[in-house]
């Protein structure tokens, strides 16, 4: 399994998971970070410059995470089968562990009102 993270700055995450063309990809095994790297991708191929049917770097990944990203992403990944998840967390490294465990607390941007449901997620546990 592959999470990638936008992180512009190569040590938070960013937002703008659209305009960003450098992202940490995570190797998971057995639910553990086995390793990652940086991917930096020319202008051309960021998601606001590329064609939505065109394949992408990012394409070999079932997570993306970021601090924000627009509606027309979100489709065009869930398209691919690929898991949007936009966070309030900065750390990288803390955010992709809180996926793993099930606690990555996500950022109210699609629901801002309460609809008296909890939010724990159990996105871990449904590979």
């Amino acid at each position: 399994m592959k999470i990638a993270v936008t992180s512009q700055n190569r040590r938070n995450i960013t937002e703008h998971a659209g305009k960003c063309r450098k992202f940490w990809i995570y190797d998971i095994e057995q639910n553990r970070i086995s390793g990652r790297t940086l991917l930096e991708l020319p202008i051309e191929q960021s998601f606001h410059q590329s064609p939505p049917q065109q394949a992408h770097p990012l394409d070999t990944v079932q997570v993306l995470i970021a601090g924000s990203m627009g509606p027309g992403l979100q489709q065009r990944l869930a398209a691919k089968g690929i898991i949007a998840l936009v966070t309030a967390e900065t750390d990288p490294d803390q955010a992709v562990a809180a996926y793993l465990q099930g606690t990555l607390s996500p950022r109210g941007v699609a629901c801002t009102h309460d609809h008296g449901h909890d939010d724990a997620h159990p996105h871990a546990h449904d590979h």
